[in-house]
């Protein structure tokens, strides 16, 4: 068994080797066109309240556009123009056609508030065992106690499921490769997390990834998506490319545009920038904003504004993904009372503000030209 794993790694790296020299990203030039025609991206990272994870929020039994446009409502009201969203490998495998409408169907209600999203294809975080069908409670007190890897452990580890994932891939980018309503594709969020701390990964997991995204970039370039790719890079230095690891690395080489996370105050966010502008592309931020950490819209938005680097923090409505808590709920849940500080989310499920003053500042700071 141990070989034959082998054999399917070194099958796959030597496709993988002729996929990525016929794939080549955006020359700069091009990309910086591109960024021109852009308003300032400013938006979240976005989930339904009643969703726990992305299955439960494209699922055909559980997928509510009326929930979705009453809060994507809410964003235009605020001056939101962009929302990260995360899809799922399983979705396609389950039923193609129908996700293609439910997805085209979100994409209408999106287009009817002047929100472009950019779609998420693969994540490494979290559950690395999902399943189809209906999903877990959210665990009491724990944050994002439900989300899901995609691909998952058993997928990761079989290289004989790679083409249903290049199918996946092929799919769904080609099926809106020049859909004007999809801002972007990031093809694969945090592809190096281990998930320490919450769940237990395959040990080779880093491995496989390594070998797979540099595919997944080539399967997502070869149907000719008019929008942009990337990945982003969260958890290292990159000033200079012999400072980044083998993932980052793969990550910067084949984006069309540069993305990062950041959940630090405002200088090392700034800092951060400025590590990625040699890139010579333009620059999102795909993730920020943790209150008790010091990232906080009032402190980062100026700064990204300055930049114009696009700006999506997580996350949104307050709902059954409970990212309102903090990560140490994993060591620590908060079932006895919440935390003294929210640590995402800016609104209650009923469309209440968290805090008016930051809804005050997102829409100010997004108004000014």
């Amino acid at each position: 068994m141990r070989g034959t794993r082998i054999f399917g790694i070194v099958v796959a790296m030597l496709a993988g080797a002729t996929l990525v020299a016929a794939a080549k990203p955006w020359r700069p030039g091009k990309a910086a066109a591109w960024y021109r025609e852009q308003p300032w991206l400013v938006g979240s990272n976005y989930i339904p309240a009643n969703a726990i994870n992305q299955l439960e929020m494209w699922q055909a039994d559980t997928f509510d556009a009326q929930r979705i446009d009453t809060e994507l409502g809410w964003a235009e009201s605020i001056g939101m123009n962009t929302m990260r969203v995360f899809l799922h490998d399983l979705l396609w495998q389950q039923d193609a056609e129908g996700f293609r409408k439910r997805l085209d169907a979100f994409l209408t209600i999106a287009d009817k508030h002047h929100i472009r999203p950019l779609l998420v294809l693969f994540d490494s975080c979290w559950d690395p065992n999902p399943q189809l069908g209906k999903q877990r409670e959210p665990k009491p007190g724990v944050h994002n106690s439900g989300w899901l890897q995609s691909p998952g452990a058993r997928a990761l580890d079989d290289p004989a499921q790679y083409p249903r994932l290049e199918a996946w891939v092929k799919g769904v980018v080609g099926a809106f490769a020049n859909d004007q309503r999809i801002l972007g594709w990031d093809v694969w969020n945090e592809p190096d997390n281990t998930n320490a701390g919450s769940y237990t990964d395959p040990p080779d997991k880093m491995q496989r990834v390594l070998v797979l995204l540099p595919r997944v970039f080539a399967w997502a370039r070869s149907v000719h998506p008019k929008q942009p790719l990337t990945s982003g890079v969260w958890n290292g230095e990159w000033s200079s490319p012999g400072k980044l690891s083998p993932m980052e690395k793969i990550q910067l080489d084949n984006s069309d545009v540069v993305s990062f996370h950041s959940y630090e105050p405002a200088d090392e966010f700034e800092r951060r920038v400025k590590s990625l502008t040699h890139y010579r592309r333009p620059i999102l931020c795909t993730e920020y904003m943790a209150r008790p950490r010091g990232s906080t819209f009032e402190g980062i938005l100026p700064v990204a504004k300055k930049y114009k680097v696009g700006a999506i923090n997580w996350g949104f409505v307050q709902g059954r993904t409970q990212t309102y808590l903090p990560w140490d709920s994993w060591q620590h849940p908060y079932v006895e009372h919440p935390p003294e500080v929210w640590f995402h989310d800016i609104f209650y499920p009923d469309g209440k503000p968290y805090r008016a003053e930051e809804v005050d500042f997102i829409r100010g700071i997004a108004a000014k030209p």
